[in-house]
């Protein structure tokens, strides 16, 4: 039986140039990548009311004080997942070994694709290094559908919104129907959705966020040493998680 899925892929990292972090200016990130999850698009209903569900548990207080509808609440993955969270609650730790174990039960995956930024400041084009790390996940995403799945299965892919759209869609469909490496397994160029209106998508944005904190310690180690306890508690797991992911030096 062939199935689709849906990529729901947010930003991780910088999307701005890199020098250290102790750089006056450029010292957000030394990564700029995407990164989420793929379900099976007859299981994305059932995730997203189960993840619904884990995020009210966790986050109960938060969400109670705020006013809002949960449904439309969001917590930032770069908030969530900082050192202090992880080491001081245990409850943060427990639900991320459930969130990567949810994923691949129901025979989804968690995904990842990045860059280690090493271009000079007067050489960084950031939107050129968001079309590339984009058209990177195309690539991985379809080589899974192609090469990994039988019969071919095939995809579609949600993004958080971008001032970029055109830009993206436009290269992104350029791609999907180049004369010599199409992606034929993804059915219609990226869609744009509204993290807080999606709970899918604010699941990637969590993923995204550890993925942050990760790919940092992994670039430069020695800058982010406050990051070891999430390859500590969360590396063996994602790597487990994970298909046809990587961030490049």
């Amino acid at each position: 039986m062939i199935l689709t899925y849906i990529a729901y892929l947010d930003e991780f990292g910088h999307i701005g140039p890199y020098i250290s972090r102790t750089d006056p200016k450029h010292n957000d990130s030394p990564v700029f990548g995407l990164a989420g999850l793929v379900l099976p698009v007859n299981e994305v209903r059932s995730f997203g009311t189960w993840f619904f569900q884990r995020k009210c548990e966790l986050l109960d207080f938060e969400i109670s004080r705020s006013g809002e509808h949960p449904a439309t609440w969001e917590k930032k993955g770069a908030s969530l997942y900082t050192a202090r969270n992880v080491t001081q609650y245990a409850e943060l730790r427990k639900f991320t070994n459930r969130f990567f174990n949810k994923i691949t039960t129901v025979g989804g995956f968690v995904f990842y694709v990045g860059i280690k930024k090493t271009a000079a400041p007067d050489r960084h084009n950031p939107n050129f290094l968001y079309q590339r790390v984009l058209l990177e996940a195309i690539k991985r995403i379809n080589s899974f559908c192609e090469e990994d799945c039988t019969p071919l299965d095939n995809f579609v892919l949600a993004l958080d919104e971008h001032d970029q759209r055109d830009a993206l869609i436009t290269a992104s469909a350029r791609s999907m129907y180049s004369p010599t490496q199409p992606r034929r397994c993804l059915i219609e160029p990226p869609f744009q959705i509204e993290s807080h209106r999606y709970q899918t998508m604010q699941a990637a944005d969590w993923i995204a966020g550890l993925v942050g904190r990760l790919g940092a310690v992994w670039a430069d180690p020695s800058a982010y040493p406050e990051n070891v306890v999430h390859r500590k508690y969360f590396e063996a797991r994602l790597n487990q998680a994970v298909r046809r992911s990587g961030i490049r030096s």
